[in-house]
């Protein structure tokens, strides 16, 4: 495994990038961050900004160093990524919500939500390239299952579940012990001599395993535009890393694109379709990012012009 690392980029590659991650998150967090607050619109606006602005600029490299298709790859791989990104910001307000987390507080476990998706993403997307490299016809397993969850999201109405019931939670309150009252600040409080658990353990697990299942769908998906992990992996990691300010831009007008999970589905179809014929009808990755942007801008486009409350849209 660490050979195909090494021979989809040199060890200094690797090594320079996550140093370049962890140097941004340390920013972030330590010093433009350091004190609870809830990020203004302006401010999300900038640093949404600074994320895609280090995006492209990582891109231009990946253009100079690897070739036009390589560096058209990291750029469908990064607009695909985010696109399915934002459709899980709507269950990051529906976790706050039901946490009744104050919005002063959601920028730090976003925070710590992004460093535990950095391991579950190496990890799924390690093992899903392996998989895709030793065994061909997993290929048409996971275009299946894009092609399943796209059906499933145009076609199925899905209820909200309220995320303080489901059986993680309800475990968790049960068998660790637990302050209702400990806040969203620290992990634990102590207690008449007892360390216990407070909500922000909670809410962090909820946050990781929503992303878990959310890079179910987009790691496949990316794959299905390239199997370079290098390219894969950096892509996603930037897509997830300007999450938390976009997050902050939209949490307030998410009711807004009422019709982008109706174009997420489309995409993932589309990419699945792509994965199961590319062995006899092979799609240019440039064809494919045009298809891409055209069904997200055309969704964002209907949500805006049918807002929800005149076609009684969900």
């Amino acid at each position: 495994m660490v050979d195909a690392l090494l021979q989809a980029a040199p060890w200094w590659a690797w090594s320079g990038f996550h140093a370049f991650v962890f140097l941004m998150l340390a920013l972030d967090l330590g010093v433009f961050n350091r004190r609870s607050h809830a990020p203004s619109v302006r401010e999300a606006g900038i640093w949404s900004a600074v994320w895609i602005g280090l995006a492209l600029v990582f891109n231009g490299l990946i253009f100079q160093a690897e070739g036009t298709q390589k560096g058209l790859e990291w750029f469908t791989g990064y607009v695909l990524e985010k696109s399915l990104s934002v459709d899980n910001l709507f269950v990051f307000v529906l976790v706050f919500q039901s946490f009744r987390v104050e919005l002063r507080h959601q920028h730090r476990m976003l925070f710590w939500g992004v460093l535990g998706a950095l391991v579950m993403r190496a990890a799924m997307i390690l093992a899903g390239t392996a998989l895709l490299n030793r065994f061909e016809w997993m290929m048409y397993v996971f275009g299946g299952f894009l092609i399943y969850t796209g059906l499933k999201m145009l076609l199925v109405k899905e209820e909200a579940v309220d995320p303080t019931q489901n059986a993680m939670v309800q475990a968790f309150r049960r068998f660790v012990p637990f302050d209702e009252s400990g806040g969203h600040e620290r992990l634990w409080v102590m207690r008449e001599g007892r360390r216990l658990a407070t909500p922000m353990i909670l809410v962090l697990l909820t946050v990781e395993m929503s992303d878990l299942v959310f890079a179910v769908d987009s790691i496949p998906a990316v794959l299905a535009v390239t199997r370079d992990p290098f390219v894969v992996y950096t892509s996603n990691i930037f897509a997830i890393l300007g999450l938390r300010s976009l997050y902050f831009l939209l949490a307030r007008m998410m009711d807004r694109f009422h019709r982008l999970k109706t174009g997420l589905a489309v995409v993932l179809a589309f990419v699945g379709v792509k994965m199961c014929i590319a062995r006899w009808v092979p799609i240019p990755v440039q064809y494919s990012l045009l298809v891409i942007a055209a069904v997200l801008a055309g969704s964002v486009i209907a949500s805006l012009a049918w807002p929800a409350e005149q076609d009684g849209a969900p």
